[in-house]
């Protein structure tokens, strides 16, 4: 007799909010930032004991702490930035908070901390170093009023100052391990560089196959890494030396190559597995500062392939050269006008009123808590609205996920501090303690409760190291406070549309990718047959909107760096990396709102499926661009696909306004 095979039932799944919490990041240990975090908080800490101004000793190891959180993988230049400007935000918050909690009463004070929060609140919308310097600039503002010294703040402002400055040196200073071999100056550039080239051969390898479509993105995160690390502050205009400008070419050089393998992922025809073995040697020339050596044989049966033939030519050109040309690389250009656009739209608006209320509302019940003595004799009540401001923060996780994990993350940190304190000799073990938790932030930052944990820790014994009490429960006591304040705070109705960051991030990616279009198309001078029409009467491309939403200039000046490029194939490259980027912020920013509590992800239901569409529109873009260089004309399944990418943006009536140049 026949049996049906028994049906078990699904295992369920977690929620998305607890399988945020519960995920961690993975990678290789960061040992040169372990070994800096070793040598910045707990040194820092024992030379203001030796010093005899502990004080200011346990200041200048907050602000080192604080540029470790920071102190991710990247070039020395881009550090400067990522470090340096939340550093002087901090100092800034501590200075005023000093002088406002020292000259000003409960309610005064509780008002200028308040005015704080929404300033920080929107400009941490413009960008991920301007939420750092948002972020610092509280909790510095938070120290300054709550954590009471005689010292005066500009001392004070000094001395944190001094402390991110000193982490910041050895960031500069110190090669990271395993690059002692070459020029360990521009060893994150040289891996960022290198890293680019891997990921194009990864997309040729998936052409066709599942993985497809992770790889293409990979490549967009590895061209944006590369684009950073080779993009930042410099004194000079052009790159100061040969083995940089060397670099900078070599960037230049992998961007046709991207865009060819971007046209063969759409074209989603696998290929030869050959077709990366150039890719792959020439990563491998990067890492090593060497010769390309033999390059595969060219593969040309497809416009994509003989593209990325092309582009592996002209690479190895590019290579073989000593010494890269004299050139300015093409980067986002955001000035005080875009930045002020980003802080006042829709998203900046929204997260500072949230910031704004979280942080006024728990200074003051922290002020309250503080004259009525329920801290007992402790003389600082700083930990309140410092705990809020990380948990206000959205780009650290969605607000059940980075609640569940403060709280679990401090709970473990105290208990952990109330053993050490007991076995611990004062103050040399807890200048030890804090040496050790120095080092392990960088590890930590991984997983929000793992650095939590650690930060819970490293304050403590560096406010026991400056004479204060034990103080582990009644940090648990402030912690859990702080969570219920954020996510009352969290839900309630503020004025204008919910899921305002995530829409503005999407209408710039919107604009981004109609720019692109626009120019691909314009660049074919009307080779591409009927495609004038597939825009449509000018406007927006998804409808009207009120609100300006253009995205971050792009500039292609100079040369491109790789041989028989014209400027208008640099300017292209340009606009397909703002194209590309803008789309996987507002990814980002999609995925971390999908995570949310019900309540609030259903605000940003639907934003998922236009982000796919934009999506599709620029790799097609992509495509028509590679098709247009090799026969001057498009095929009808690329103005299909452009047409139904269109029609589609249109149905969904999510407004993106186009940028201004269109």
């Amino acid at each position: 007799m026949n049996r049906s095979p028994v049906s078990w039932p699904a295992a369920p799944t977690a929620p998305l909010w607890l399988d945020h919490a519960l995920r961690a990041q993975r990678g290789p240990v960061p040992w040169g930032a372990v070994i800096r975090g070793a040598l910045a908080a707990g040194p820092l800490l024992l030379g203001g004991v030796l010093a005899g101004r502990t004080p200011l000793g346990v200041l200048a190891a907050i602000a080192a702490m604080l540029a470790g959180i920071n102190d991710r993988p990247g070039s020395r230049r881009a550090s400067v930035k990522r470090l340096g400007v939340p550093a002087s935000a901090g100092a800034l918050g501590l200075l005023v908070g000093t002088y406002a909690g020292q000259g000003l009463a409960g309610v005064p004070l509780t008002l200028v901390l308040t005015g704080l929060g929404l300033v920080a609140g929107g400009v941490s919308a413009v960008g991920p170093v301007a939420s750092a310097a948002g972020t610092q600039l509280l909790v510095g503002a938070a120290l300054g009023a709550g954590m009471p010294a005689a010292e005066n703040g500009l001392l004070r402002a000094l001395a944190f100052l001094t402390g991110a400055g000193w982490l910041l040196l050895l960031r500069l200073a110190l090669p990271t391990p395993g690059s002692l071999a070459g020029d360990f100056r521009f060893d994150g550039e040289r891996a960022a560089v290198a890293d680019v080239y891997d990921a194009v051969a990864d997309l040729v390898e998936a052409v066709g196959g599942t993985h497809a479509t992770t790889r293409r993105a990979a490549l967009t995160a590895a061209l944006d890494h590369a684009q950073d690390a080779l993009a930042g502050p410099r004194l000079r205009r052009y790159a100061g030396s040969a083995a940089e400008r060397r670099l900078h070419a070599q960037y230049m050089a992998a961007l046709p190559l991207a865009e060819a393998a971007t046209a063969l992922f759409w074209a989603a025809e696998p290929v030869a597995a050959r077709a990366a073995t150039g890719p792959r040697r020439l990563a491998a020339a990067v890492r090593g500062n060497t010769g390309t050596g033999p390059l595969p044989a060219p593969s040309r049966s497809l416009p994509a392939l003989r593209a990325l033939d092309d582009a592996l030519l002209r690479a190895a050109e590019t290579f073989d050269r000593a010494d890269g040309a004299r050139q300015r690389l093409f980067a986002r250009r955001r000035g005080a006008k875009d930045a002020l656009r980003a802080a006042l739209g829709t998203g900046g608006r929204e997260y500072g009123l949230r910031v704004a209320l979280c942080f006024g509302a728990s200074a003051a019940i922290a002020q309250a808590l503080h004259h009525t003595r329920w801290y007992g004799q402790h003389q600082h009540w700083y930990w309140l609205p410092a705990t809020a401001v990380f948990l206000v923060k959205p780009d650290l996780g969605p607000l059940a996920s980075r609640v569940l994990c403060r709280a679990a993350g401090t709970v473990l940190g105290a208990l952990v501090f109330a053993g050490f304190a007991a076995l611990l000799p004062r103050p040399a073990g807890l200048i030890a303690l804090v040496a050790v938790c120095g080092a392990l932030v960088p590890v930590a930052t991984r997983h929000f409760a793992a650095q939590t944990a650690v930060v819970t820790v490293l304050v403590l014994a560096l406010v026991m190291a400056g004479g204060e009490p034990q103080a582990s429960v009644s940090r648990i006591g402030e912690t859990l406070l702080a969570c219920a304040l954020v996510l009352v705070v969290g839900h309630l109705p503020m004025p204008g549309e919910r899921g305002g960051g995530v829409r503005a991030r999407l209408a710039a990616a919107g604009g981004a990718a109609h720019a692109y279009l626009v120019h691909v198309l314009g660049e074919s001078g009307g080779r591409a047959g009927e495609s004038g029409n597939l825009l449509g009467e000018p406007g927006n491309l998804l409808g009207e909107s009120g609100e300006s939403a253009e995205p971050g200039e792009v500039s292609a000046s100079g040369s491109s760096g790789v041989s028989g490029v014209s400027h208008n194939h640099a300017e292209r490259w340009a606009l397909r990396r703002e194209a590309y980027r803008t789309l996987a912020e507002a990814r980002t920013a999609i995925a971390l709102a999908a995570a949310e509590l019900p309540a609030l992800a259903r605000h940003t239901a639907g934003t998922a499926a236009v982000a796919d569409v934009l999506e599709r529109l620029v790799d097609t873009t992509t495509a028509c661009a590679v098709h247009l260089d090799d026969t001057g004309r498009l095929t009808p399944r690329h103005l299909a696909q452009l047409r139904q990418a269109l029609r589609e943006l249109e149905t969904q009536g999510v407004e993106v306004p186009l940028p201004a140049a269109a």
